[in-house]
């Protein structure tokens, strides 16, 4: 069985302690693919290190993270631009909108979230959308920019089903971890209701830890519950879950 965690942040000081241990015994479960987001200019050396270190699974995104839209905005943009010019990049992310932490940045995080779209059109790769208490935004953006060479995921969604029907809409699929096992996440309601095609799962490490780890360091083997509670909710086989998901994110990120 071959499983796909499409947004790990795998580089994340939380695991300065056991990072090889740790990514192992997601490889031993079958979890071989970990595409890494990026947060800000701080991180992409960590990021370029686990990079060589399990080259053969590790497949990066560059990118400028909402909550890291600050008075420097500029300089953070120019570094992921010197980036995508360098090297090879599977998607721009994660970027978006987050009104959870600041809402006093909205204006500039708009414009970091245009920005970044506009880059992804350029070297046609996907977006990665970072959307917390942000649905409006985030779509009202979306509208302005959408084309048919915008694509990506929509990242921990945690939205209801409208919304997700509408970033179907805008040639997204849905990146599903950790809340789809809580009690009242709300996604188990109706998830099954989007048909598989459009699912791509994640962990989002170290945050987000599924049941029965819920408020401990998530890491990526955990993808195996979120696995295990989609296969009880659409009814099918984890290993059907695993290929069909799978084959979403190669889709998705080309590889």
């Amino acid at each position: 069985m071959l499983i796909t965690d499409t947004h790990t942040h795998l580089y994340s000081e939380a695991f300065d302690e056991d990072r090889s241990l740790m990514i192992k015994r997601a490889l031993d479960l079958g979890v071989k693919r970990f595409f890494i987001p990026a947060i800000d200019a701080s991180y992409t050396q960590a990021m370029m290190t686990l990079e060589s270190n399990f080259p053969d699974h590790i497949y990066l995104m560059m990118g400028l993270h909402p909550t890291s839209v600050k008075e420097n905005y500029r300089e953070e943009l120019e570094h992921v631009e010197e980036q995508l010019a360098q090297r090879h990049f599977y998607a721009i992310g994660e970027i978006g909108i987050d009104l959870y932490w600041d809402k006093s940045t909205l204006a500039i995080q708009k414009i970091a979230f245009k920005h970044q779209i506009q880059l992804a059109k350029q070297y046609k790769l996907p977006i990665v959308i970072h959307c917390r208490d942000a649905f409006d935004e985030i779509f009202e953006v979306l509208e302005e920019e959408k084309s048919d060479n915008l694509f990506g995921i929509f990242h921990c969604f945690t939205g209801n089903l409208d919304q997700a029907q509408k970033a179907l809409s805008f040639n997204m699929k849905l990146g599903i971890g950790g809340v789809v096992t809580f009690k009242n996440g709300g996604l188990d309601q109706f998830i099954n209701q989007i048909p598989l095609e459009h699912i791509v799962l994640e962990t989002d490490s170290p945050y987000l830890a599924p049941k029965p780890y819920r408020g401990k360091r998530n890491e990526s083997a955990y993808i195996i519950k979120v696995l295990e509670k989609l296969s009880e909710l659409y009814q099918l086989p984890q290993e059907k879950i695993a290929e069909i998901t799978t084959q979403n994110s190669k889709d998705i990120f080309g590889v």
